[in-house]
């Protein structure tokens, strides 16, 4: 149930009104961007809310059940505040959105229809349609551990505890060779064994990725030269002279736990469980189903 403020509940009495809709979008970078469907900025609680935005919205579609409603908005790709570019690089996944009904001509008379997070973006060549979850999708997510023969914890979360901020798990490179749109060589990380960044991550500190985090697939090194492979080429593409800081990967064994970062203690894999091969053995002659240790 919405509380309405008696001004904006006498505006609405009054039998003509003056609303509009305004969607406040948070991305997990920080940045707050604000959008209507009036043809002027509104502004309140801090936020400009820009005008013909593109934005167009669905019906609102809420249930009694549990179940996860969603809302469509659309808009064009055009716009200066929404590109292209940072949709594929992933800046709005999963940002959060209020969407305001608000009296544009006195813009304190708004009150809160609903908030959630944005969910699957389609894109076409000249607009996109971003879903709006509902907070209910958050019931939906997995929580619990999973059984498994490896870890199933982060490489340098709490319950891992390795700190990645040690200067013997990370260090910090640059692209001295361009190789392929996701492979380069790179400087600075000599003193590390190959494999070392495996399966780890580079942040960019530099250039047009800056504070982007990326997996790496395969670290090299031949003759004192470091190369590194990422598991997915940047949106923004990369070039000669960008600046990283390459954090150590882990492949969940428990021998790589003990023998790369000592932290045996903390394995959070269950490496002597059966595996899915067990159940497609069958009785043999050299072994296998004598009851020992597989």
């Amino acid at each position: 149930m919405k509380s309405l403020s008696p001004a904006l509940q006498a505006h609405l009495d009054d039998g003509t009104t003056t609303l509009s809709w305004c969607w406040r979008i948070s991305r997990a970078d920080g940045v707050a961007l604000g959008f209507t469907d009036h043809d002027r900025a509104l502004v309140f609680d801090g936020t400009e809310f820009e005008p013909k935005s593109g934005f167009a919205a669905s019906e609102i579609r809420s249930g009694s059940d549990l179940a996860v409603d969603a809302q469509d908005a659309s808009g064009v790709l055009t716009s200066d505040r929404i590109t292209e570019t940072d949709i594929l690089d992933g800046r709005w996944d999963n940002a959060a959105v209020e969407l305001w009904r608000v009296n544009w001509a006195d813009t304190s008379q708004r009150v809160l229809m609903r908030r959630g997070a944005v969910g699957q973006i389609r894109r076409g060549r000249m607009a996109f349609v971003a879903e709006v979850r509902s907070l209910a999708h958050v019931l939906g997510q997995t929580v619990g551990r999973t059984f498994q023969a490896g870890c199933d914890a982060a490489l340098g979360d709490v319950r891992c505890g390795i700190n990645l901020e040690n200067t013997a798990y990370k260090g910090a490179g640059m692209i001295t060779d361009l190789l392929r749109d996701r492979a380069f060589m790179a400087s600075g990380l000599s003193a590390f064994e190959a494999g070392w960044f495996t399966s780890g991550t580079i942040t960019w500190t530099s250039g047009a990725n800056t504070g982007r985090i990326i997996e790496v697939l395969a670290h090299d090194l031949a003759d004192s030269v470091t190369t590194l492979t990422l598991l997915e080429g940047p949106v923004r593409a990369i070039a000669e002279g960008d600046a990283f800081v390459a954090r150590a990967g882990c492949d969940k064994r428990i021998v790589t736990c003990g023998t790369k970062f000592a932290n045996t203690a903390n394995f959070r894999g269950f490496p002597n469980i059966p595996g899915q091969d067990s159940v497609l053995r069958y009785a043999s002659q050299d072994g296998g189903h004598e009851g020992g240790v597989l």
